[in-house]
């Protein structure tokens, strides 16, 4: 039987995350359920490497769930290219309960958005699934936030609809965010502060807000 206490048991957390982030015994086995479905669907979709789900808990789950470290108080969100919901199930599940929580989940491929919806029908999740191209979406959010979705450079092109409604942009970046930055800022005016990651020492959290196109073209 699943042990609510035992997933975050000897990872290295902040004081007070668990509680911060809402990782109840309830919300926990509710991420332990997606675990479940997502090992299940993997077989057949390959949406996370398989090396990864033995390490769940720290490389999935907390990743997710820092960046409700980060913005505590934030209630809507959108996950740009959600793929196998990693953040916005992690996000959706931990909000679950809380008014006005809505994660919207943006993902361009029909597969991956019925194993969304799936799990968002088993969980009753406040999410709701978009099957469109997240650059051709609007929507009006507190943060925008992705996950090994695509180079900065692009990936702001793909946030700048809800970024230009006020959202900011709370993105998940490995160790090569410096250069993604420099590169980014060949066409693009912005404000940028980057954290180490709860999960990965080599990973990065982006804050980023306030982009505007400086290039020619657009």
């Amino acid at each position: 039987m699943f042990d609510a206490a035992s997933p975050l048991e000897g990872l290295e957390l902040p004081a007070g995350f668990a509680g911060v982030v809402g990782a109840t015994p309830e919300r926990l086995a509710d991420v332990e359920r997606f675990r479940e479905m997502l090992v299940e669907a993997n077989a057949a979709m390959n949406l996370v490497g398989d090396s990864t789900l033995p390490a769940f808990w720290l490389r999935h789950f907390v990743d997710s769930a820092q960046l409700l470290w980060i913005a505590p108080a934030a209630r809507t969100w959108a996950d740009l290219g959600a793929g196998a919901g990693l953040p916005g199930l992690v996000l959706a599940i931990l909000l679950k309960g809380r008014g006005g929580a809505q994660v919207h989940l943006v993902e361009s491929m029909a597969k991956r958005c019925g194993f969304l919806s799936r799990v968002i029908e088993a969980l009753d999740l406040p999410a709701i699934v978009h099957n469109v191209r997240a650059e051709t979406l609007g929507l009006d959010v507190e943060i925008v936030t992705a996950r090994a979705c695509a180079p900065l450079d692009k990936l702001i092109n793909f946030a700048q609809p809800s970024l230009k409604r006020g959202a900011t942009a709370l993105f998940l970046k490995g160790s090569t965010v410096g250069a993604e930055i420099k590169e980014a800022r060949r066409h693009w005016r912005f404000v940028a502060e980057t954290r180490p990651s709860l999960s990965d020492l080599r990973g990065r959290v982006l804050t980023l807000a306030n982009a505007r196109w400086i290039g020619s073209g657009r």
